[in-house]
């Protein structure tokens, strides 16, 4: 399968795929409880949404008191999270870029990245933004991230699969995934009511407990627990999700 380079200048937009869908929204509040569980949060803590989308996270931390700034490559989720930031009655700052270029040095109480929000770019790149993560954070700040799990993608992936969407929309989605570095090859074809047809091709790392714990190692954060889900349940190979929270060393890369 054939992956245009800079496939992400494309994908994210809400007309192919948007984030924050009625399902997505239904499980953000307890996701945001465990995170501020998790990363024992306070009123007025600084914190970063890095790859923030349209905004369901945020919005909910800004609405506990939290000190929020969402970071994200996309427009249109940017003026979705302002929008639903209105509507909601919270401040939050909205900063549209690219997480490679991560602007911030030792600004924040911690950093959140949800939603499989990562693992894009090639290993080199993936390890550099975790760098500038470790560089955006306050000294012993946390960093906290959610991804999809190889271990349960290497058992249990289709290669081939058709979903029927909340908007009527049948997906299908086509994955090449090669087990032994967790590089996966996407094509994503959506078919609209009216039969209209969008496809976008994307590429994506997986990582198990090992994998993830050596890149966060290699960027100066030291890994401190893992998750397999946000009921807080440990860390097994049948879990889809992979949930690691991590700290800046004292002295990082």
């Amino acid at each position: 399968m054939i992956v245009k380079k800079n496939w992400h200048k494309d994908f994210f937009k809400n007309a192919f795929y948007n984030p924050a869908s009625p399902a997505a929204l239904a499980k953000a509040p307890e996701e945001v409880r465990f995170v501020i569980k998790a990363l024992k949060l306070k009123k007025g803590s600084k914190v970063l949404d890095m790859c923030c989308g349209p905004g369901r996270h945020s919005v909910l931390l800004a609405k506990k008191g939290l000190d929020v700034t969402g970071f994200d490559f996309s427009k249109e989720y940017l003026a979705e999270a302002a929008e639903r930031a209105k509507k909601n009655k919270v401040q939050i700052r909205l900063v549209r870029g690219d997480m490679r270029k991560l602007p911030y040095s030792n600004e924040f109480d911690a950093v959140i990245n949800m939603f499989t929000s990562f693992g894009y770019f090639s290993e080199k790149q993936n390890i550099a933004i975790l760098k500038k993560v470790a560089g955006a954070l306050k000294p012993h700040g946390k960093f906290f991230i959610d991804i999809v799990h190889k271990e349960n993608l290497d058992n249990n992936l289709h290669p081939k699969s058709w979903n029927l969407a909340e908007d009527g929309s049948y997906h299908l989605q086509e994955t090449e995934h090669d087990k032994r570095t967790g590089l996966a090859k996407n094509r994503w074809i959506v078919v609209s009511p009216g039969f209209k047809v969008r496809e976008r091709r994307f590429t994506s790392y997986s990582y198990d407990r090992k994998t993830m714990a050596a890149i966060l190692k290699k960027a100066g954060l030291k890994p401190l627990k893992f998750w397999g889900g946000f009921d807080g349940d440990r860390l097994r190979e049948d879990s889809l999700r992979l949930i690691c929270l991590s700290e800046k060393r004292r002295k990082y890369v």
